[in-house]
């Protein structure tokens, strides 16, 4: 099984390495209190750029795509979010989904350890959608609030818990400085092994890829959620 995902997961970590070396995006996001608000491109009932695909207009593999979103406890947000956009690309969907069930649920790694390396993620490319959804899981997976406002707020991690304070270093390094320390690759393969560390960086990859999606169709907060990021 781990193996049959490498490929998958490897081109994950590629759509993450392909906005790590490009120049950083802006990736801002806003969110209005009610769909009255939003911008005038944006469709009343997904919520972005382009309309909710009828599931009868699907081929075989965009049903399976829909039918999965509509499955209850497979994703966070529902179509109104990343996998209503996915719509759009079913086949690369079907894949795309494997690796991040295996990233989500099979991965040895800590529930904490995982929404902490989400958050940074979100916190890093600044994406309001993705850190609205996660934070409230962050913090029913155990992630400390003070975890939480120092990622945020992009405070500095001295006198976190050690593991906490090397997935920020982590996903701040990657996404921000474009360039992982050796002493900081050292310490992560000591905290989880060489495997268990390349999952946390294709995790991080896999969200940040989905950033990207979810900026460049100027996905809207749901109606009556408020934005949780500061973001000029």
């Amino acid at each position: 099984m781990r193996a049959s995902l490498k490929p998958l997961m490897m081109a994950t970590l590629g759509l993450g390495a392909t906005l790590l070396f490009s120049a950083p995006p802006v990736l801002a996001q806003t969110a209005p209190a009610t769909a009255n608000a939003w911008p005038a491109d944006i469709d009343p009932q997904s919520g972005f750029r382009l309309p909710l695909p009828k599931r009868e207009d699907l081929d075989d593999a965009g049903k399976k795509v829909y039918d999965r979103a509509m499955t209850p406890g497979t994703n966070i947000a529902g179509l109104q979010g990343p996998s209503g956009v996915r719509l759009y690309s079913p086949q690369s969907t079907i894949g795309l989904n494997m690796a991040s069930n295996y990233l989500r649920r099979e991965a040895k790694y800590s529930g904490r350890v995982r929404e902490t390396a989400i958050l940074i993620t979100a916190r890093e490319l600044d994406s309001q959608f993705e850190w609205v959804a996660h934070e409230p899981e962050g913090l029913k997976e155990g992630v400390p609030p003070a975890v939480i406002d120092v990622i945020k707020n992009r405070k500095s991690t001295a006198g976190l818990d050690e593991t906490d304070a090397f997935i920020i270093e982590l996903g701040r390094q990657i996404w921000h400085d474009h360039k992982v320390k050796s002493e900081t690759f050292a310490k992560g393969k000591a905290l989880f092994g060489p495997n268990t560390l390349i999952d946390i960086v294709l995790l991080m990859g896999n969200y940040g890829a989905t950033a990207v999606l979810l900026t460049t169709v100027d996905m809207q907060l749901h109606p009556g959620e408020k934005p949780l990021l500061p973001i000029p």
